[in-house]
């Protein structure tokens, strides 16, 4: 039974209840540290218990399932620190790098392709990195064509192939090309348009580079444009920000990732370039994201939730509002119930009920290809109640609210009664107008959207005691 979401609604909704209303001290009690819920449990419960065996035997497994197939590419390449990165990434300047790359990548892809039937579609397909334009368009060819021999790509005018592009790296030569390879949807990373917080980033990007890449992709009808952003950068305030988003409304993209900046610089090397006292204070990181979903709502756009929006039409906007939207790695998707291959260093895959990752070492990811084996480093096979969990903090991420009735049916449980822990967890967030009972249906109000990995936690049995620690923060 599919669990039906209404659309999106701004926290500035005039009709929205009272206690909706933009609550900076409640705001600040609520913004703790806490997963991003891209799986459930999330990486830090996988074990090095799980290996190659474990992924293989799930992977023959799925075949009985029928479900279409996602396939993640991991291009760890760049030719350029941005000092605020997280990713697993190499930097340097010579394209010839990637070719040794790429003939591991191809050996992976046949190792995997021996337990999976290939006549299951490939409807979604995504280059993550790194930079994938990074390759050159010869070597972008070639890895379409290796996917394709080992997997069978899809033309179906359905499929979402994506590839994340650095406008500084890509011109509409690339975007042409990558067109005839197939790929329908381009991610653009922006980050901020102010020269003064491109400088601190180490991301000098005048707006002309993307502005004609947009132009460019629009005129050759790729299906959905996004754009990704960053609030709590270095040098940001309130109104640079909003200078930003008022030329980024003007260039029209079919979504925006806004993503809040995690400084985690005892974690990740580049950030020790940022200057602690450089960044927005914690008043002025919310007054950000106030004005953010402010301006966007009122240009029209939906809050899918979290840091994700999207215009009315776009089909993350329409999968939320039939209730078919669905979360993986690179967030909110539109593609559910895919069984999804992550290929390349540090790729994370969700297949059948278990989760496999790749080493983040590059040197430990040859070597298992060269010995002739998958890399598969660690993993997890999740029980009925982490099965029973996943699907319930999914929904609530997706839809914004959860059907306990639909629950019961769906699993054969009482729900409300399997879930007396999380409810009674979550009698505080009730109180503070977070979220609302209504029988059997658990609703986040406009407010609790923007507290919706709090929210989230509350199911969960894996968090770890020092979460705080573990994760980024909300807001």
């Amino acid at each position: 039974m599919a669990v039906h979401a209404h659309a999106a609604s701004s926290p500035f909704d005039t009709a929205a209840p009272q206690h909706a209303a933009w609550d900076e001290a409640l705001l600040r009690r609520y913004d703790k540290s806490g997963p991003r819920y891209t799986s459930y449990p999330t990486a830090l419960s996988f074990h090095e218990q799980f290996g190659t065996e474990e992924f293989t035997a799930a992977l023959e497994r799925s075949n009985q399932s029928d479900r279409a197939l996602s396939l993640y590419v991991h291009v760890p390449f760049c030719r350029k620190i941005c000092f605020y990165c997280a990713c697993n990434k190499i930097a340097t300047k010579n394209t010839q790098l990637a070719e040794p790359y790429l003939s591991r990548l191809d050996r992976e892809m046949v190792l995997t392709a021996r337990h999976l039937d290939t006549s299951r579609s490939v409807e979604q397909l995504h280059w993550g990195g790194g930079t994938p334009t990074f390759l050159t368009l010869d070597q972008m060819s070639d890895l379409i064509d290796r996917l394709d021999a080992r997997f069978g790509l899809s033309s179906s005018p359905d499929r979402d192939y994506a590839i994340e592009i650095d406008p500084r790296e890509a011109d509409v030569f690339t975007l042409r090309h990558l067109q005839t390879l197939g790929f329908n949807r381009i991610s653009l990373g922006v980050q901020d348009l102010n020269p003064t917080v491109q400088k601190a980033i180490n991301r000098v990007q005048p707006r002309v580079l993307t502005e004609t890449l947009m132009d460019e992709a629009h005129r050759l009808g790729f299906r959905s444009l996004n754009l990704d952003l960053i609030y709590g950068l270095p040098h940001q305030t309130q109104a640079s920000f909003a200078d930003t988003l008022q030329q980024v409304i003007e260039l029209n993209p079919a979504r925006l990732s806004v993503f809040n900046y995690a400084h985690m610089p005892q974690r990740f090397a580049p950030q020790r370039r940022i200057n602690d006292a450089d960044l927005p204070s914690a008043e002025e990181k919310l007054e950000i994201l106030h004005t953010t979903i402010d301006m966007l709502t009122q240009a029209g756009y939906v809050h899918i939730g979290m840091d994700h929006f999207a215009r009315p039409d776009d089909s993350l906007a329409i999968a939320q509002r039939e209730g078919t939207l669905q979360r993986n790695f690179q967030g909110y998707s539109s593609h559910a119930q895919c069984d999804l291959v992550g290929l390349g260093v540090s790729a994370i895959s969700r297949v059948n009920d278990v989760y496999a990752q790749n080493p983040t070492d590059l040197a430990r990811y040859e070597q298992a290809l060269d010995a002739g084996q998958l890399a598969t480093v660690k993993g997890l096979r999740l029980s009925q109640d982490d099965l029973i969990r996943r699907d319930v903090i999914e929904r609530l991420m997706c839809d914004m609210q959860i059907d306990f009735a639909a629950v019961s049916q769906r699993w054969g449980i009482d729900a409300p009664r399997y879930f007396a822990d999380a409810l009674a967890r979550l009698k505080g967030a009730q109180r503070d107008g977070l979220v609302v009972q209504e029988g059997d249906m658990l609703r986040a109000t406009p407010i609790g959207r923007l507290l919706i990995r709090h929210l989230a936690m509350a199911f969960d049995a894996h968090l770890p005691s020092d979460a705080t620690q573990r994760y980024s923060r909300i807001l």
